[in-house]
């Protein structure tokens, strides 16, 4: 049984052509594909994301049980979380508690393109270095 699951998600210039239909919406919600299950994840949801300039997430929202961790790769824009405002460029990295209202924009002339992780707040168990173990075999380089 293999112990991993490979998915192709193509060149980040390609984000904005998929579409998941929100339920608190008529149309589908363009630039966004959730991996959770093209991955088989079991511990966290991770989406790819791209908003177009000038676009918005049109709500503030909060979760009930998971944390999200935002991570930025191109684009420029803003973030809001309980009302304090703040600018996200490639490189910027938010945590949000599961109570944080949030929301954000593009506010530059590029798509913002950012990789959302959810995980169950306080879910972690061990260290991340005590969590892992070296194997005997020897890798092929």
């Amino acid at each position: 049984m293999a112990h991993f699951t490979r998915f192709e998600a193509g060149p980040a210039a390609d984000w904005p052509t998929w579409e998941f239909a929100h339920p608190a919406f008529s149309r589908p919600t363009r630039g966004k594909l959730f991996l959770r299950e093209r991955v088989r994840l079991t511990g966290m949801e991770v989406s790819l994301n791209s908003l177009p300039p000038g676009a918005a997430v049109p709500f503030l929202h909060t979760h009930r049980a998971h944390e999200e961790l935002y991570l930025f790769l191109s684009g420029s824009g803003e973030f809001v979380v309980d009302g304090e405002r703040f600018a996200v460029q490639p490189g910027t990295v938010v945590k949000v508690d599961p109570a944080g209202a949030r929301s954000w924009r593009n506010s530059g002339e590029m798509p913002l393109t950012y990789v959302v992780v959810q995980a169950k707040a306080d879910s972690v168990t061990c260290d991340t270095i005590a969590d892992g173990e070296v194997v005997k075999d020897v890798a092929p380089w």
